[in-house]
């Protein structure tokens, strides 16, 4: 055994990922592993609690509008996936057209992606024509990210979801406790120590707590359109587009690719017609748009109207600056003072796009725990009777139930403080219930 995690040890350095997956699928059909999936997850009661802390944290969405858009999208298994209705080839080909005329996805990413990028931008839904096609899964069973990636199993995209929700209203409190607090003549003060954290009472900054609440939850929303299952227990791959990949900072050197769910799950909520503060706050997820960074979140808006057949600029998300460049718009008072004349790199960000990007860097630990734990898996598999080289029956009865109903990042808690042998009594607890 020793000499086998020392082998995957050597392939996740070499590659990412102890268990790589060639994908050779067909990527414009539903994943044929999707229902094992929803039914691994239905059984985690891990990945429920998931489930029920995140509708939980929906019914403190005050905004009506918002909380009734969330909710749909997240619980209701029959939800329409407006950008997607009443499509036909001619139009699904229309948007691919407009991308690649705007220079928001690269033609050698199209060429390598299986299916190219008619597949990568619209992956398939149920009822695909209609004006109400559904997610191919539900949403609680999709994973966090790519095979191998962090929370990349069966019910990990709601604990990924639960995470960065907590920690966008701590960050959020944070701000309110250290900079929002006035003490003697109206000047500013650390609240004291013994104050509720979160308390908003004598609080004077605004912080918006329904989008603080609510962009974490609906940022990775088109994760069960993008990362469906294979029969395998292997997911599909994704499309990176939303830029060219070398021009892409206003013609100059820049890269604004990003994963395809990010743009997809964009070009909903706009579809949806949420207000631009929230649809430009989801989008910062994968960047802030400050620090030279804000032509990337504009990229990511204009690809999204381009999926949702929607003018950016007309509704709001998106304006014209004196140069002629599509920018962030004003979504709050700036007052007197113009700062982009003031200063052209300066953009106009509320507090809320930044704490969302914060929000969402659990990846830096997360991901790196699932590359630990499927070593750790692999080397014990023999002594629960699975062979990592039996790939089906590897994912789908032995990896993906363990990391759906312990997470890797139990795992990887456990293993630095107790070693293989706490990882072996998890496995075993999941042995004894006839999980494994």
């Amino acid at each position: 055994m020793k000499k086998l995690a020392v082998r995957l040890a050597i392939l996740s350095l070499a590659s990412g990922s102890p268990t790589s997956v060639a994908f050779a699928v067909d990527q414009t059909v539903p994943g044929a592993g999707n229902a094992s999936a929803a039914q691994l997850a239905s059984s985690s009661a891990l990945v429920q609690s998931a489930r029920q802390f995140i509708a939980h944290r929906i019914t403190k969405i005050g905004d009506r509008t918002l909380a009734k858009n969330v909710h749909e999208l997240v619980e209701d298994r029959q939800v329409c996936v407006r950008h997607r209705a009443a499509e036909s080839t001619a139009s699904k080909q229309s948007i691919v057209d407009k991308l690649a005329a705007a220079g928001l996805y690269a033609a050698t990413d199209a060429a390598a992606f299986p299916g190219g990028a008619l597949a990568g931008v619209l992956p398939p839904v149920l009822d695909a024509g209609s004006t109400c096609p559904h997610l191919p899964q539900p949403f609680f069973s999709a994973p966090g990210s790519v095979f191998g990636g962090h929370h990349s199993y069966p019910g990990g995209l709601p604990i990924h979801e639960s995470f960065n929700d907590l920690s966008d209203t701590s960050f959020a409190a944070n701000y309110r406790h250290v900079y929002g607090h006035p003490g003697p003549h109206g000047l500013p003060v650390i609240a004291s120590p013994d104050a509720d954290h979160d308390a908003d009472d004598d609080v004077d900054v605004d912080i918006d707590q329904d989008i603080i609440i609510a962009a974490p939850i609906l940022h990775d929303w088109a994760k069960p359109l993008v990362f469906q299952w294979n029969a395998d227990g292997t997911e599909f791959a994704e499309f990176n587009f939303g830029g060219n990949g070398a021009t892409d900072n206003y013609g100059s050197a820049g890269d604004s690719r990003t994963g395809a769910h990010h743009i997809i799950g964009i070009a909903e909520s706009m579809a949806r017609g949420l207000s631009p503060k929230f649809v430009i706050t989801q989008a910062s997820a994968h960047s802030n748009p400050t620090s030279g960074s804000e032509y990337k979140v504009v990229n990511w808006l204009r690809a999204g109207a381009i999926i949702a057949g929607l003018d950016p600029v007309a509704k709001g998300y998106l304006r014209v600056d004196g140069a002629g460049r599509l920018r962030l718009p004003a979504v709050q008072r700036l007052g007197e003072v113009d700062l982009n004349a003031a200063t052209p790199t300066q953009v106009n960000a509320p507090v809320e796009y930044q704490l969302h990007n914060l929000s969402d860097a659990d990846f830096t630990q997360t991901g790196p725990a699932v590359s630990v734990a499927q070593i750790l898996l692999a080397t014990l598999a023999p002594a629960f009777g699975f062979d990592p080289s039996d790939t089906a029956r590897y994912n789908t009865s032995y990896r993906n139930p363990a990391l759906s109903h312990l997470s890797a990042e139990r795992l990887y808690m456990l293993y630095t403080s107790g070693g293989l042998e706490a990882v072996r009594a998890q496995l075993a607890k999941l042995r004894a219930r006839g999980i494994l």
